[in-house]
Parts: structure tokens; C-alpha cells; sequence
């Protein structure tokens, strides 16, 4: 593809456009509990990288991190459990955190996420049996950290006993947006004022509901129109809401909405998919417009908030899937979709069909819950927005020959690195650890 600024020209030709592999390097943080993560992983303004690895076990708590590639170096900064201030104080562990961090001010903003589940009718569901010699889980927290000082503040706990499922910032104006789990309560925090509003649930029961009624997968990615600080999410059903912090009240869309034929035909009250809801949206400012991905189907979009107009772009699957017409085998799709730093090029871990001997590996014809329904490759695509290219970089491995399996995070950094967590199959223990994939295009001279 090519790619004009400011007047010098410079050309961005993949290294895979022949079909060769992409190899991932692998690190190791040291947590060999560390189960799978999401989202939780962003580059920061000081080049560092900042990831959350999470735990499923009820005494266990997810860490913080963060890895400096200047000298190739990681750091634990801190135990979510006590960072919580919950030590010694005997609630199930704080076990993940499910969001990205955003910056503001020198501080990295973020919330926590249960990541222990007690099975009831078959689904994995928020404890209310508390293990012996345990409390049940006391809610997820809103966090801040300094980068500068290594500081972190406790700012304010989901009510409810309630995880953190979402979360978004309007760093602008120091907003924080958060949906529970399991039964998605929208709740709206000003981090200046401390004021928090509590908006109520936005479908059904969330997966807190029963299977066939009030059951609906919450929405996992919300954005920020940023001219005005409106925040918007989906829900299941395909709707699509606002909320302006000066209203204070939410706003179902009468225009738009994600109940589109080529997403798929879904049972919003079934668990096993997201159903209508985007996977991942992101706001991008110079076209003013959001540009999300629709998990299942991989059809990457354009919405446009003002207009309340939703239009297709491509399915950005990868050239594999294309092909075969088939749905990623991960039943909610891939969170591992973001704009990266030139604002021009979206970058999307997805997956890719295995072949052997000319046949595709199957898999699961359903599932019920987020989970992989059967074993596939990680591709790397791109899209660029201007000249609407689309790019599949092939397939990822490790250098051992391994897969690169439950990715569903992505930070690219200022060198065009790319950065997700990944299972890892270490000291023959199945480990979630820190990868990075070289940057996937050559840049040739002006």
C-alpha cells in the first residue's frame, strides 16, 4: 500500500505478501498461574508497555506489569488483590482486570474484573458460595497508577459485588464509564469530582439472566465521541446506546442499529455468542466517525454517531476465512482490534483456519459461553483506512512452532511493534505471558 504525509511519500509493503509466517517472541513475566487475558495490555506515552495478567484461582490475584523494550526488561508493579486494599481481608481475588489502561495526566487508568466462577446450571457464573475461609468476591475496583511516582489510588468499587466487564475514558474530560458483570449495570465515574451514578441495567439480566429469558451477553468494547464526550455501547438485541454525562440519562438510538443481515442471524437470549453486539469500537478523530468489528461475522464498520448510520466496510477476517466463508472458531470473536499510532492503519488479531493434508479442521458447531470452539492459527491482519487496503500478514507461531492461542488483546507500539497476551505451553504448564510480533510492513525511502 502507499501511504502520502505532508508532502513525503513513503511505502508500506508487507513482509507477507508472499505467504511466509509471522514468528512471535515470547516472555516471561513469572506468574505461572497467569490464565487468559483481555484486553488488558496498552503501550503508554513513556514507550512502556503495561499488561494485566489474570488468575482463576479464588486466593490467587491477577498482576500488573509493565516491560520496558529500551532494555528489554519487565517489572511486576503490583498484586491487584492488595493494590485493591483488599490484603488479608479474605474476599475472592481480585483476578483480573477485562480493559484497556487510558492515560491521563501521567496516570494510567484502569478497573478490576472477578476471574474466579462458581459453575451453576452449567455456566460460570458469580460465586455465591464463597470458599471455605473465603468472603465473596467485594466488586471490582476503578484504579489509578502513576507512572511517575509508582503509585496507585484506590478510586471508587463497582457496587453490587460486581465486576468490571467494560470500561472506557474520556481522558479530556476525566470520565470513566464502566458495564458490570454479570448484570451489566452502566455506571458513570467522574474522576475529578469522585461522583459515581449508577444508570441501571442495559440488557436484560445480563449473563447474570436465564438462558431462553433475561440472559444477554454485555457489551465488551463502549467509545467516546470525542467533540462532545457522548460514550456509546451495543447491546445484544443490536441496540445502540448513548450517554451524555450532562443529560445523564440513557438514550436508545432510533436510527441505528446492529440487527444486519450479514452479522448473522443470533438468539440474543442464548449464551454462546455476543449475539448483535460489536466485539471491539474504537473512535477515530480525524474522520470523526467509530470503526468497529462485529466479532462473529468479522465485518469491520463505520458509524457514524451523528448521522446514526452504520455502514460495511469489509470483512477483515483473515484471507483463509474469507475464503472458506466460515466464522472465527472463538464464539465471542477477537478483542485484539485497535487504529494504530499513524491513525490511518487498523490492526486486528483474528484467526485463521488450520488445514491438514487439504482438509479444514473442525470444530464445535456451538458453545455455551466465550470460549474456542475448536484449534485455529492467529493471523495478523491490517486495513488501511484511506486507501481501503487490506492486508493478511499470514499466519503467527513461536519460534518453537507453536500456536499462539486465546488472543484477545493488542497494543501497537510507536515502532510499529505489535504487542498481546497469549497462552504459552512453558515447563509443560499452559501459561497466559506477554508476546510481540516485529512490525509486519518494511518502510522503504522517501
Amino acid at each position: 500500500m502507499q501511504v502520502e504525509k505532508q508532502g513525503e511519500q513513503s511505502i508500506l509493503t508487507p513482509l507477507n505478501s508472499h505467504g511466509e509466517k509471522l514468528i512471535a517472541k515470547t516472555f516471561d513475566s513469572g506468574f505461572e498461574l497467569a490464565h487468559d487475558s483481555y484486553n488488558a495490555i496498552t503501550v503508554a506515552s513513556d514507550g512502556r508497555i503495561y499488561y494485566v495478567l489474570s488468575s482463576d484461582k479464588h486466593d490467587v490475584a491477577g498482576r500488573m506489569y509493565t516491560y520496558d523494550p529500551q532494555n528489554n526488561s519487565i517489572r511486576m508493579l503490583g498484586d491487584l488483590t492488595e493494590i485493591c486494599g483488599e490484603k488479608g481481608k479474605h474476599f475472592i481475588s481480585q483476578g483480573k482486570s477485562h480493559v484497556e489502561f487510558f492515560e491521563r495526566n501521567g496516570k494510567l487508568y484502569f478497573s478490576t474484573h472477578v476471574g474466579f466462577y462458581e459453575l451453576i446450571d452449567g455456566m460460570d457464573r458469580l460465586p455465591v458460595n464463597a470458599p471455605e475461609g473465603y468472603r465473596l468476591y467485594n466488586g471490582g475496583h476503578i484504579l489509578a497508577y502513576d507512572m511517575k511516582t509508582g503509585a496507585f489510588e484506590d478510586l471508587a468499587v463497582i457496587p453490587g459485588g460486581e465486576g468490571a466487564v467494560s470500561m472506557t475514558m474520556d481522558v479530556q474530560r476525566g470520565n470513566i464509564f464502566c458495564i458490570s458483570w454479570p448484570l451489566g449495570n452502566f455506571i458513570h465515574y467522574h474522576v475529578d469530582s469522585g461522583e459515581m451514578r449508577q444508570l441501571g441495567q442495559v440488557a436484560g439480566r445480563g449473563e447474570g439472566g436465564t438462558p431462553g429469558k433475561d440472559f444477554r451477553s454485555l457489551c465488551r468494547s463502549l467509545f467516546v465521541d470525542q467533540r462532545n464526550g457522548t460514550v456509546y455501547f451495543s447491546t445484544a438485541n443490536g441496540e445502540i446506546y448513548a450517554y451524555a454525562p450532562e443529560d445523564g440519562f440513557l438514550r436508545k438510538l432510533e436510527e441505528a442499529n446492529l440487527r444486519i443481515d450479514y452479522f448473522g442471524k443470533y438468539l440474543p437470549e442464548q449464551p454462546g455468542s455476543m449475539g448483535y453486539n460489536w466485539r471491539k469500537i474504537c473512535w477515530h478523530e480525524e474522520d470523526e466517525v467509530a470503526y468497529g468489528v462485529h466479532g462473529n461475522s468479522g465485518y469491520l464498520f463505520r458509524f457514524d454517531p451523528v448521522s446514526e448510520k452504520i455502514e460495511l466496510i469489509e470483512r477483515i477476517t483473515s484471507g483463509l476465512s474469507r475464503k472458506s466463508g466460515m466464522f472465527d472458531q472463538f464464539s465471542y470473536g477477537y478483542l485484539g482490534f485497535q487504529v494504530g499510532p499513524d491513525k490511518e492503519t487498523i490492526y486486528y488479531l483474528t484467526g485463521g483456519p488450520i488445514y491438514i493434508n487439504g482438509k479444514r479442521l473442525g470444530g464445535l458447531d456451538q458453545i455455551g459461553k466465550g470460549a474456542a470452539k475448536g484449534l485455529e492459527n492467529l493471523h495478523l491482519v491490517t486495513y488501511h483506512i484511506p486507501s481501503g487496503t487490506y492486508n493478511d500478514h499470514g499466519p503467527i507461531f513461536y519460534e518453537n512452532g507453536d500456536r499462539p492461542l486465546y488472543v484477545n488483546s493488542i497494543a501497537v507500539a510507536a515502532d510499529g511493534t505489535i504487542y498481546t497476551l497469549a497462552r504459552i505451553d512453558r515447563n509443560g504448564k499452559t501459561v497466559t505471558d506477554l508476546i510481540s510480533i516485529k512490525n509486519p510492513f518494511i518502510q522503504h525511502g522517501h
